[in-house]
């Protein structure tokens, strides 16, 4: 029996699929809410990056901002460090919402709401991003990357909603009366 004709295989492939995605999209997560930490060093590196790649010649507005961006953020955090407590949160946020996905890692089907939500999540950015980065003086190339995170973390999300379906779609088609027997949890 192959692949395509084993019913059991079919749904084991499905699950690494979606794991897979889901790991993938977790560790981003993760790395996104841990990089949230130091900013000051990070913008440091990233003003100086602009400027010794040569970027800064071709694109002086993106230089501009990074240098604004890392001064900024160095004189708010030399006169008013508290402020940065703002951000050890957002970090917080990004690891707890990573935690979240455990729900669908071990049970996909019954946790697809995980999944709907951070989707929902996901094109939330791109509102706050046009709304609130005017408001908050942000470029509007900038306001663009932000933006790309939604678009970006919803396509591993849009993989795995589509192999859900299809994981219930199986499970229905083999338990139509929805009565799984007891031996076959």
């Amino acid at each position: 029996m192959t692949k395509d004709t084993d019913p059991a295989a079919g749904r084991a492939a499905s699950l690494r699929r979606i794991r897979t995605w889901l790991w993938i999209f977790i560790v981003c997560l993760v790395l996104s809410g841990l990089t949230a930490f130091p900013l000051q060093t990070e913008t440091r590196w990233l003003a100086s990056a602009v400027d010794g790649s040569g970027l800064g010649g071709h694109w002086p507005g993106l230089a501009h901002w990074t240098v604004r961006v890392r001064d900024g953020l160095a004189e708010t955090g030399g006169r008013y460090p508290f402020l940065a407590y703002g951000t050890d949160w957002l970090a917080f946020a990004h690891l707890v919402i990573a935690a979240a996905f455990w729900g669908p890692l071990r049970d996909p089907v019954r946790n697809v709401w995980v999944i709907r939500w951070a989707l929902l999540a996901c094109a939330g950015i791109l509102p706050l991003a046009l709304i609130c980065g005017p408001l908050r003086g942000i470029p509007l190339y900038w306001r663009f990357v932000d933006m790309s995170f939604g678009v970006i973390g919803a396509v591993p999300l849009l993989i795995v909603l589509r192999a859900i379906r299809r994981l219930e779609w199986a499970r229905a088609v083999a338990v139509p009366n929805g009565f799984t027997p007891a031996a076959a949890r």
